[in-house]
């Protein structure tokens, strides 16, 4: 679990290696990858959102 979220987390920011993206699609399924894609750009947004009430209050 914390590989994938590592994994999904590096290729989120873009400094996914070769290795590691190549690992990944040989030994899984991409359900799991678009599930952690998507709870990632959930805590993005809600980061941010929270970042600017903080700052706004």
């Amino acid at each position: 679990m914390l590989q994938l979220f590592l994994s999904t987390l590096a290729a989120f920011f873009g400094v996914q290696t070769e290795q590691n993206r190549v690992r990944d699609f040989q030994s899984r399924s991409p359900v799991p990858f678009i599930v952690m894609g998507i709870l990632l750009a959930f805590a993005l947004v809600a980061s941010l959102i929270f970042i600017v009430k903080l700052v706004l209050a």
